[in-house]
């Protein structure tokens, strides 16, 4: 497996640094390093072999990710993101709504992956920041480097899920797959079990269309 500098340019990042406010309860959560709090190292020792994994890259808020973990107690997610409120957010409520099947990283996902012990049977990214700018297209998520990297990490037949309400990003993103014949998969009715995020919510307020796509490794 690659090591983490090497899926993007060193200094290349896919999301923009956010300052906001953490609340007390967030910073109580960040302070307290237990479960579920993974670092990369804990992360390795603790993986399951025994269930399947998922990887939800940049989950953004906690809602979803414990509606995902409530819904699927059979997998263990894993929940990695960079901005602190978030991840001391869902920290508290896998404690306080006693979910035991989430690992909250606070990291790059793809410096993560270098650190991966074993293949996940899933990723998942919904609402990637789309960076409509052409210029900026270099820092999408969803590009050749991050796409090799993922499926070097997935068990064959595993899968990720991308949701986006861009459409230019969406077909950018289906026309990346259409050409590598490793992988199936394209645009799919939105599940009825994925739950709705803040991003979706302000996409359906202002008119935008919402795409799901659903891709497996062959």
């Amino acid at each position: 497996m690659p090591p983490a500098s090497s899926v993007l340019r060193p200094g290349l990042r896919t999301f923009k640094p956010r300052r906001s406010r953490i609340t007390p309860r967030q910073r109580r959560a960040l302070t307290d390093r237990s479960h579920p709090f993974k670092t990369p190292e804990e992360l390795t020792r603790d993986w399951p072999t025994d269930r399947p994994v998922i990887i939800d890259i940049g989950f953004g808020s906690a809602e979803p990710v414990i509606d995902l973990a409530t819904a699927f107690p059979e997998q263990t997610i894993v929940a990695v993101d960079v901005h602190s409120p978030g991840v001391g957010d869902l920290v508290d409520r896998c404690r306080t709504d006693d979910v035991g099947n989430v690992f909250v990283v606070e990291a790059d996902a793809l410096d993560l992956l270098a650190e991966l012990p074993h293949e996940a049977a899933g990723f998942r990214s919904f609402f990637p920041d789309p960076w409509p700018k052409s210029r900026h297209h270099k820092r999408r998520l969803v590009q050749p480097p991050v796409v090799d990297a993922i499926h070097d990490h997935l068990i064959a037949g595993g899968y990720w899920h991308i949701a986006t309400d861009w459409a230019q990003y969406a077909e950018s993103i289906i026309e990346l797959f259409d050409a590598d014949e490793r992988w199936s998969g394209g645009i799919i009715e939105r599940p009825s079990w994925r739950p709705v995020t803040h991003f979706e919510r302000r996409a359906i307020r202002d008119g935008r269309e919402v795409f799901d796509m659903w891709f497996e490794r062959r």
